[in-house]
This record gives structure tokens, sequence and C-alpha cells, in this order.
């Protein structure tokens, strides 16, 4: 069995020859996609373990596109003053206490759409948030690119067929920075080491 490789074409410029069928693609790619008891982990463990997996996307006219994850960022839950969840339980932040394994999306500026994964276990809430993939960084482009939205909220990432994760060996090299965007947390949670980056 082959699995397609990684390609990284813009929903609105794949050129004519790459139009994979989404249904076909689906079957394919199940047996690869990563198990829930991957996202059960502690967010830290899955910000560096999903360096270099493979990001799928099925677009509405079921072509697929498929990017490697280059940089991420964990969220240790409600201890952790830079997580959502530090702020107590909230009709938005209610996937984040169910079981790893679900999509947790929010908008930030009016415009953005934050794609985040689920991690550990339920009622205790993690994620992590996926700030680059292929030569796309930064967490609000990558929202643009992938056509995030409020409809992919709470989605199940091992039976969506729009969008899961698909194994690939782990990178031995990478580099941890702290994360971006979060001075209100103070300097223990805001100096962390938990954005993670694949080396190029």
């Amino acid at each position: 069995m082959q699995i397609n490789p990684i390609i990284n074409y813009h929903p609105d410029s794949r050129p004519d020859s790459y139009r994979e069928s989404g249904r076909d693609n689906y079957q394919l790619s199940k047996m690869a996609r990563l198990l829930n008891s991957f996202f059960t982990q502690d967010a830290v463990t899955v910000a560096e373990k999903l360096l270099s997996k493979t990001l799928v996307r099925v677009w509405d006219d079921g072509t697929v596109s498929r990017y490697r994850i280059t940089q991420t960022e964990a969220y240790m839950g409600a201890d952790d003053l830079g997580c959502h969840a530090s702020k107590g339980r909230t009709p938005r932040t209610e996937v984040m206490y169910a079981e790893g394994g679900s999509v947790y999306v929010y908008l930030i500026y009016g415009m953005y759409w934050m794609l985040n994964f689920v991690t550990g276990a339920k009622n205790e809430p993690q994620a992590v948030l996926i700030c680059g993939i292929d030569a796309i960084v930064g967490s609000g482009r990558v929202g643009r690119v992938l056509k995030i939205d409020k409809s992919f909220y709470a989605e199940n990432l091992l039976s969506s067929p729009r969008i899961w994760i698909e194994d690939a060996p782990d990178v031995k090299e990478f580099e941890t920075t702290t994360r971006v965007g979060i001075d209100y947390a103070g300097d223990e949670w805001k100096n962390k080491p938990w954005r993670f980056t694949t080396k190029k």
C-alpha cells in the first residue's frame, strides 16, 4: 500500500493533475492516522512528537493536500496561565475538557482561526497550537491556508473526513523556545520552553 507524498499545494493553486479522490484517500489513509492514544499524552509530549507528522486536509471539492508540521506550542492546563483553561471552564474551552483527540479552534483579531489539538486525559484541559506547516509560519497563516473556521470546533481527528494527522518518523533535532504572545501569563509561564520547531 502506497501513501501519497506530502504536497503543499494551496487549494486555489493546485495543478489539474493533482486531483486525488477524497473518499478513496480517506480509506487509504485511515490506517496511518494517529490514534486517540497519541493525543491522550500530555501537551508538551504531543507538541514535540507532532513535529514532522503529516497534517491532511480534504477540501470541499474532494481533493487532498498534505503538510508537514514544523512548529507547535504546548498549553498545559488550568495551572498554565498562558492556557485558555486557566480562565475557567467556559463554552469556548469546553472541548478542552474532553479526552485528547479533538480539534479546538478560536478566533483572534476577528479574522484568524487558530488550529489546536486537544491533548491529555478527560477533564485535564490541555492543547497544542499548530504554528507552522511546511514553509507556512504563523498560527494565523496556518488557519487561513487550511481554511479553518468555527465548524471545525470539537471535530474528532480519528473520524473526521476532512482533517486528520498521519504518522511519520519522529524528528531527532528540533529547537525549543518560549511561546509567543503570552506576556500576560507572567514570568514563570511565558518563559516555559514549550514552542517546538523543526531544524532547517
